[in-house]
């Protein structure tokens, strides 16, 4: 049987594998332990909070410890009410008082995760998204541990995070206080579809070779995000900037340890999870960043389809029927393979007459059934497609410098290994194989 349709929602069984903390009374009956934390109500004024009638606030075991952060009643649906709350930093540090400002209720994003709002840090005059998602008591929160490991240019930055209840009595909230950028590579794209336009394919290559270096830096801390698509790479329009988001998907995962194939938005799926793999490795999502790259050279969605069947169907028309090989390189428990034999479709006839050869063939050595056979997000990162960002003088169409593409840290540095040649800029005046965007224009063609 093929797997499952698409995006897991909260709370599936893919959260057996994370460790349990399940709430016990413990002290009195209004206090409860979680992990090295207890909740309670108190009575002692800890934050200021307009029109709250309740107080509750988090603190650690260990006598004399910080407060990890503070609670109060759900206020959230009240537009243009202001909060002020005890957050907690990701790094560790004490915890900090906020002011914060809900833009009238402006609700930015929304799904089986839990509701996005835009507000504003009234200590700091920053705008800041803010996160709400239902905390299941039984297990850690895995996207807030996961986003207190990250840190780098090219992945959205936890600022802060807090706890607060709901409605209900047994409701907890995680609040995640993430940087806020407006724009979006899918609305950017769609945009253009619009317009009947393609995106110029400078910004193709800017954008695609920042999502490749946000994943081999996640990928290099074992991390699979599993849930690349255009909705989540957000777009800072003015820089060029890329930064993906979203993590509630994403887990470190562990060779051995089995993972729910019931994973990923629909249309980005790699086949293995159509298969019903469950032992996948982070190539899953090298193909999604494969398949994001081909929707923005055609302008729509590579692999659609309305089920985990329809999909599969719609990648065997470019590549192909896999062979037994392949499945079983894919999932070695799937038997029951019955597909008719199709031959490949070329890749030249695939996209439109005037894409560059080198944006087909790293589409082609991403898209592989045989996971192992994907590159990796560094080797694709060195691919001749991106020749063009590594050339002096190289600018954008609104004669604008690239953003920072080259400014790898230590720790980079230490994963690249051999492939450093390759991708830093071009400063020895050497031309590059691939025209220009530029180059290009000026002989008539489509940039």
């Amino acid at each position: 049987m093929l797997g499952g349709e698409g995006r897991k929602g909260r709370g599936s069984a893919d959260q057996r594998d994370e460790q349990p903390n399940p709430f016990t009374r413990a002290l009195s009956p209004d206090i409860y332990c979680y992990d090295h934390i207890c909740i309670g109500r108190f009575g002692g004024r800890i934050a200021s909070i307009q029109s709250s009638k309740q107080l509750m606030f988090i603190s650690k075991l260990n006598p004399g410890s910080k407060q990890e952060g503070t609670m109060n009643k759900e206020l959230f649906s009240k537009e243009g009410r202001s909060l002020t709350v005890s957050v907690a930093l990701p790094s560790g540090e004490p915890d900090r008082e906020l002011e914060l400002q809900y833009a009238d209720g402006r609700i930015i994003g929304n799904g089986s995760f839990g509701v996005v709002y835009m507000a504003k840090v009234v200590n700091t005059n920053e705008h800041v998204a803010i996160k709400k998602v239902l905390q299941d008591k039984r297990f850690k929160n895995r996207e807030l541990q996961i986003m207190r490991r990250l840190n780098h240019q090219n992945v959205v930055k936890l600022k802060y995070f807090f706890y607060t209840t709901g409605d209900k009595k047994d409701d907890l909230f995680l609040n995640l206080i993430l940087e806020y950028i407006p724009e979006t590579v899918y609305r950017v794209s769609r945009h253009f579809n619009k317009q009947r336009q393609n995106i110029p394919m400078i910004y193709v290559k800017t954008y695609m070779y920042q999502v490749f270096r946000a994943l081999a830096y996640i990928h290099s801390l074992g991390i699979c995000h599993r849930d690349i698509k255009p909705q989540n790479l957000l777009l800072n329009s003015k820089t060029s900037v890329v930064k993906l988001c979203d993590f509630g998907s994403a887990k470190v995962l562990t060779p051995g340890e089995p993972n729910v194939a019931y994973i990923c938005s629909r249309y980005y799926r790699a086949p293995e999870l159509i298969f019903g793999a469950t032992d996948y490795t982070t190539s899953i999502d090298v193909w999604s960043a494969g398949t994001v790259l081909a929707e923005l050279l055609l302008g729509q969605p590579f692999f659609p389809g309305d089920s985990g069947v329809d999909q599969l169907v719609e990648i065997i028309k470019v590549l192909g029927t896999p062979t037994r090989e392949e499945i079983n390189k894919m999932n070695p428990n799937y038997t029951t393979f019955r597909f008719p034999s199709i031959r490949p479709h070329p890749w030249q006839r695939v996209f439109r007459p005037r894409t560059p050869n080198e944006a087909t063939d790293l589409v082609s050595k991403i898209l592989k059934y045989t996971p192992t056979s994907r590159l990796t997000p560094l080797e694709a990162m060195a691919h001749e497609f991106f020749d063009e960002l590594r050339q002096p003088g190289c600018v954008l169409p609104t004669k604008t410098s690239l953003p920072p593409l080259f400014d790898f840290t230590e720790d980079e540095l230490q994963y690249i290994g051999e492939l450093k040649e390759k991708l830093l800029p071009n400063t020895n005046g050497e031309t590059s194989s691939t025209p220009s965007t530029s180059e290009v224009i000026q002989k008539g063609g489509e940039a």
